[in-house]
């Protein structure tokens, strides 16, 4: 299943975005730079407030966790210097999940937070955060049977077909192929991290051919075959020509 944006739902927000994979559906709300609460505020840095909320009730450790690792790995990438004594506020509501998530007996933290990591930056992108670069992240799944290789960025039906797994890994990568955020879980060795970690930077980061997340993704309805870093800049690109037909027009 290919991935689908939809840009700017929320016309009060900042910077919006809603993302959808494999069935997992995320809205993004950023609102920022504002004001900051005294207690918070440092001198010479943004601060950065990640709130993730649950699709049903209310948050527990689970998003407590995500939201630490999203915070770490947002920061690196919004230039907080340029915005100091200022807060940037950025809201993640999971909308819906696949039916399969909760029996997969694999770590749904992991399984969610590629697709809260695009959100994310997909809502920074049409804020007035600056950024010093974006972030592309896949998941990586470890079957146990032999002779199956590593699947990359898989559906929950596929990870329904493929258990069990020796271990599962997110990766994200900037657009010039540093890692950003490592996360597995399981039993494993260096040489099948080391397999994971290549096939997660060439899906990011490669510069020609499909981004392996499904043919044809799309964006406001269109369709688009770049890789997943391309496709996201070509998503900052048609945005800002749809926004600028009024001075072509006149």
């Amino acid at each position: 299943m290919a991935p689908e944006a939809l840009l700017s739902p929320l016309h009060r927000a900042d910077g919006s975005a809603t993302y959808t994979h494999n069935r997992y559906s995320i809205l993004g709300a950023v609102n920022g730079p504002i004001e900051v609460q005294r207690r918070d505020e440092m001198p010479e840095e943004a601060t950065i407030e990640v709130n993730v909320r649950p699709a049903v009730g209310v948050g527990s450790p689970k998003e407590r966790h995500l939201e630490t690792l999203l915070h770490s790995t947002l920061r690196s990438i919004i230039l907080v210097r340029s915005i100091p004594r200022t807060l940037v506020q950025i809201t993640l509501q999971i909308r819906s999940l696949p039916e399969e998530d909760a029996m997969l007996g694999v770590n749904t933290s992991l399984l969610i937070l590629p697709h809260l990591l695009h959100t994310a930056l997909l809502a920074l992108l049409f804020s007035s955060v600056p950024l010093r670069a974006i972030v592309t992240s896949v998941l990586v799944a470890i079957p146990f049977t032999k002779g199956a290789g590593p699947l990359l960025a898989p559906s929950a039906k596929e990870l329904m077909r493929a258990k069990p797994f020796k271990s599962i890994h997110v990766f994200a990568f900037s657009g010039d192929r540093k890692m950003l955020l490592n996360e597995s879980d399981g039993v494993f060795g260096f040489e099948e991290w080391d397999e994971a970690c290549e096939m997660a930077e060439e899906v990011c980061c490669k510069e020609e051919g499909g981004v392996g997340l499904g043919e044809g993704m799309e964006v406001d309805g269109q369709s688009a075959t770049e890789n997943l870093e391309q496709w996201l800049r070509e998503v900052v690109k048609s945005k800002v020509e749809r926004e600028q037909r009024w001075r072509v027009a006149t």
